[in-house]
């Protein structure tokens, strides 16, 4: 899979801009504050329906427009076939399009478009929410298996209701019936999940053994939210209904559900430093495009934000020479050309931004 053409307009310092990127490396400088980043945004956008600097409101809409409008077009090799998306964002409404049709979800254009981006922020994928873990575990599930989305959706509208009919004070009678539904859902989207996470385990340590040795053997544990191993989940809401009731939300099930990393060397996530955090996190990231790739025959769109601020010399090669030999189509922001590319055999295809404006070469 790879982009063959960006245009974005009302995109924060763009009043209208166009990027028509290479299959392999794609480099894109400036000064800080000039809107590099923002390029990445907005394919990021596209591809999970929000930034991942925060809301599209907050500051992704350039100041005085009234919304953000993305194009994408890209190749998707396993079916020799070129697609396209369109997305108008004002931050409280959207409208899509995709392959020239509109779409009534937002995430059917997020299924659409693979896109793997490591920014400055990433780290809070080892240390920060389970919300974050669960999102990683389900946009790989979204994208390599079909009944996954219509399974999660079933799941979140039950939990929708179920919460309303604790909120209102409902009585048991009116709960038996959505503690069914989500057991009849979260039962088979919890298996998926862990299912995934073993599937994940082998590439997440390969990956993990070469570019963060001293972490040790890694090890990932699936917490599914409920003590699965005691209890089915309709029993877990039986006994938590009381309490559900008291506090006015659903305490347990697969929406609390979590991942944990183990580490041969440390004692757990909270002894990493920031440093190390960010090398495991793009270790995630890494193994789940390969995962996708091997699924689904071709690897994901790769972002990496500010790379060279991120990595030192040594693990940027390392990252370099992976995503080279596989062949994926990547995005690299930086200041100035990176230092560990310069070193190495292959073509760039370059791009800076400046005042606004982007040039290619």
């Amino acid at each position: 899979m790879h982009v063959t053409r960006l245009d974005a307009r009302g995109l924060r310092r763009f009043a209208d801009v166009s990027l028509l990127p290479a299959p392999g490396i794609n480099l894109i400088t400036g000064e800080n504050g000039a809107g590099k980043t923002s390029l990445l945004e907005a394919l990021h956008l596209m591809a999970y329906g929000r930034s991942f600097r925060g809301r599209v409101r907050d500051g992704l809409i350039r100041a005085g427009d009234p919304a953000l409008e993305v194009f994408v077009e890209w190749q998707e090799a396993r079916r020799d076939q070129r697609r396209k998306a369109g997305l108008r964002h004002s931050g409280h409404e959207w409208a899509g399009r995709l392959d020239g049709a509109s779409v009534s979800q937002l995430g059917e254009l997020c299924a659409a478009l693979a896109v793997v981006s490591f920014e400055p922020g990433s780290h809070a994928l080892i240390t920060g929410p389970g919300e974050i873990r669960r999102r990683y575990l389900d946009w790989g599930l979204f994208h390599v298996e079909p009944d996954f989305t219509p399974l999660w959706r079933r799941y979140t509208r039950a939990l929708k209701q179920r919460n309303a009919l604790l909120k209102a004070r409902a009585r048991d009678g009116q709960l038996d019936a959505w503690d069914r539904e989500l057991s009849d859902a979260g039962e088979p989207l919890s298996r998926r999940r862990q299912q995934y996470l073993d599937d994940l385990q082998p590439r997440f340590a390969a990956f993990a053994a070469e570019l963060a040795p001293g972490l040790g053997a890694i090890r990932l544990d699936y917490v599914p939210g409920w003590r699965r191993d005691e209890f089915p989940l309709a029993d877990a809401l039986l006994l938590a209904r009381e309490r559900d009731q008291q506090q006015g939300f659903t305490s347990v099930g697969p929406h609390r559900a979590d991942w944990r990393i183990g580490y041969g060397s440390i004692p757990g996530r909270e002894a990493l430093s920031r440093g190390q955090a960010k090398l495991v996190a793009l270790v995630a990231l890494l193994a789940q495009a390969e995962q996708h790739a091997q699924v689904q025959g071709e690897w994901p769109v790769i972002a990496l934000d500010d790379l060279a601020s991120e990595l030192d010399r040594r693990h940027q090669r390392r990252v370099l020479e992976r995503l080279i030999a596989s062949r994926a189509q990547v995005f690299i922001t930086g200041t100035e050309p990176l230092v560990a590319l310069a070193d190495m055999q292959v073509e760039v295809t370059r791009f800076h931004v400046e005042h606004g404006t982007l040039q290619a070469g």
